[in-house]
Order: structure tokens, then C-alpha cells, then sequence
């Protein structure tokens, strides 16, 4: 559920998409008509999709669930959108979650599950988040599950995210901040129960960014935003710009199973799932991909596999045009909500 704050950086963010359309760069993307509807959410319980993932160990399963005001549940659905079922998260709470993450254990290949609970309207007003993980149910069974908690708390300060993803070969987590210069915050290597990990920053992430992921094979990574998507390297270096469908609301973003496209949702009830192909030089390489250079360790990095941080204009943070576009729509935004404001008086 948003706040108004929330509410005021949405009009934001769709004011300043529509100051960006006449001057935006061609985008590389699939034809429209490589975008396909996938299917809808059937269940009238999943009214806030908020978080998208393909089950890593059941064919034609996706896992998604609610937004904040909810109870800690997520749903496990078919591709025709019918909940296969439901779970419940034991020892875990849902102040606001808003992505999910499905990744294999590097030394089982059993399927786990994320749920992160980093939703903060306030920007900053809790001192750290959670994220749970959850090993994926081997039954598509209505179950409580039992949930591990990691507290996570930002090394440079709170802030609001909506986005995490889970290398797929180290199983490492990272979180996705969603602010006008948003960023790539990444975990410990080894993330602990029994105490606060820190996230430290490694790369920079687009405007108001509200889900990520990484392909099944480490070889790309995806953030989102109500508007687009931008695929990167490892390394950070952007690969592409991808066009998205026009979504009331974008929240969610995951790779099918095989790393050739990208699945998209959005918020409200009976909310659609779109496939959309990769631009032929996103598409997974078939032969490994190049282990970028290490950074370093105060950054998050050193081992090799981790997004390195990047100069704002390459990885899609604010630029100084961006900035003079943002505050032309707040000047907007602000007008018409003292307008309203008065209306209601």
C-alpha cells in the first residue's frame, strides 16, 4: 500500500517520463511483436503483485507475492495464472515487501527462495530491513514454510528499495535501491542470522528502479523502472535498454528459465505477466562469460562476480539533464497536488 510520499514520487516518475519521451534514445528491444501477455493472475487473493520469480526446480512454475499490508504469503501459480498454492512464511512478518528472488544452492541445486521486506516510504525510517530465505518446497502443496531472517542494514544509511537478485553461481544477494540516483548495494559473501549485515554500495542503478534480477546463467543482470528496463554486464557496463508493456504499475522483472527473455508484472487485481525477448546481443553467450576484474573489498567487491561501480551516465543514474528534468516535474507534481489539496479543503 503507498504512502503519500510514494504517491508524490510515482507522479514524479510519470511526469519526468513524459518530459523524457521526445529526447529518449532509440532503445534496443524486440519488436512489439515479440511481446507476448503470458498469462493473468487468476487468484482474487494477489491484488499487489509486487515480486516474480521462475521456480528453478518445477517446469512452468512462477512464484509471486503481495505488496505491503499483507500477511508473509506467496503464491505458487502454472502458465495459465491458476494458483498451484499457498504458503506461509514461519517466523517471518510482511511490514513491506516488495521483491522476491529464486536462485539454486550452489552446493545442493535444491531451489531457495527470497523475500526481501526493504519497502521504506519514509526513506530511512527504519534502522535496517529483512530479507528471508526460504528453501523452495519440493510439493506444490498449500504449507507453512519455515523462513531464516537476515537483518541487512546500508552502510551508507536507510533508504527505500524495491529490487534484490541472487547470483546464480555464488548465491550471493544484492539489493536495488529505488531513488532518483539509485544504486546496487551488495551483502556479505556469507550472510549471518545472528546479527546486522552490511550492504555496501557497488554500482549505480536507474531512476526510482523497482525490481532486478540476474539470468540463470551470471552472464547479465536486469533492474527495472515504472518505464524500462536496463540489462548490464557483471561488471556494471549497460548491454541494452529494454522496452517494457504499458503496465498501470511495473513492480516486477525475472529471466525465464532459459535467460532468452524477460517477465514483467505489475500491481492490481488480475494483473497481466508479459514475456518480453532479449535483444539478440543480450541473449545468453554460449560460451562462459569473462569474470570481470575484482574491486575492492571496501566496496563490496573482490570476488570477482560482483557489479562494480560505474560512472552515473553509463549505468543509468542522474545525469545533469536528469536533474533539470525532475525538478521541472516536481515544480509540476507539487502544483498539481496543492491544487488538489485546496479542492479538498
Amino acid at each position: 500500500m503507498a504512502s503519500v510520499g510514494d504517491f508524490v514520487i510515482r507522479m514524479l516518475a510519470v511526469v519526468a517520463a513524459v518530459c523524457l519521451l521526445p529526447a529518449a534514445p532509440a532503445l534496443a528491444a524486440p519488436g512489439d511483436d515479440g511481446m507476448e501477455k503470458l498469462f493473468t493472475f487468476r487468484d482474487e487473493r494477489i491484488t499487489e503483485s509486487s515480486g516474480l520469480a521462475v521456480s528453478p526446480t518445477h517446469d512452468g512454475v512462477y512464484y509471486t507475492h503481495n505488496d505491503s499490508s499483507a500477511a508473509p504469503v506467496f503464491y505458487a501459480v502454472d502458465g495459465k495464472g491458476r494458483t498451484l498454492a499457498t504458503f506461509h512464511l514461519r517466523g517471518a512478518e510482511a511490514r513491506d515487501w516488495e521483491a522476491m528472488a529464486a536462485s539454486k544452492d550452489p552446493a545442493t541445486g535444491r531451489g531457495v527462495l527470497w523475500f526481501a521486506d526493504i519497502g521504506d516510504n519514509l526513506d530511512g525510517a527504519w534502522p535496517d530491513v529483512s530479507v528471508y530465505k526460504v528453501a523452495e518446497p519440493r510439493t506444490l502443496a498449500d504449507a507453512t514454510l519455515p523462513a531464516v531472517r537476515y537483518r541487512l542494514r546500508y552502510a551508507d544509511g536507510a533508504r527505500n528499495a524495491e529490487g534484490i537478485m541472487v547470483h546464480p553461481k555464488t548465491g550471493r544477494l544484492y539489493v536495488v535501491s529505488k531513488e532518483f540516483a539509485g544504486s546496487v548495494y551488495a551483502a556479505p559473501k556469507k550472510l549471518r542470522s545472528d546479527r546486522v549485515n552490511v550492504l555496501r554500495r557497488v554500482a549505480s542503478a536507474p531512476i526510482m528502479a523497482t525490481d532486478a534480477a540476474y539470468a540463470p546463467d551470471g552472464s547479465s543482470y536486469v533492474v527495472r523502472t515504472y518505464f524500462s528496463a536496463t540489462l548490464y554486464k557483471p561488471n556494471g557496463e549497460v548491454l541494452a535498454r529494454v522496452t517494457m508493456p504499458d503496465l498501470k504499475q511495473a513492480e516486477s522483472i525475472a529471466y525465464t528459465a532459459d535467460g532468452k527473455a524477460l517477465l514483467t508484472g505489475s500491481e492490481g487485481p488480475r494483473s497481466p505477466v508479459y514475456r518480453v525477448p532479449l535483444p539478440s546481443s543480450a541473449e545468453p553467450s554460449p560460451t562462459p562469460t569473462p569474470t570481470p576484474s575484482e574491486t575492492s573489498s571496501k566496496d563490496g567487491g573482490g570476488d570477482g562476480e560482483s557489479p562494480q561501480a560505474a560512472p552515473a551516465d553509463s549505468s543509468g543514474g542522474l545525469t545533469g539533464r536528469d536533474v533539470l528534468i525532475w525538478l521541472a516535474a516536481a515544480a509540476i507534481a507539487i502544483s498539481v497536488i496543492t491544487f488538489l489539496a485546496r479542492r479538498t479543503r
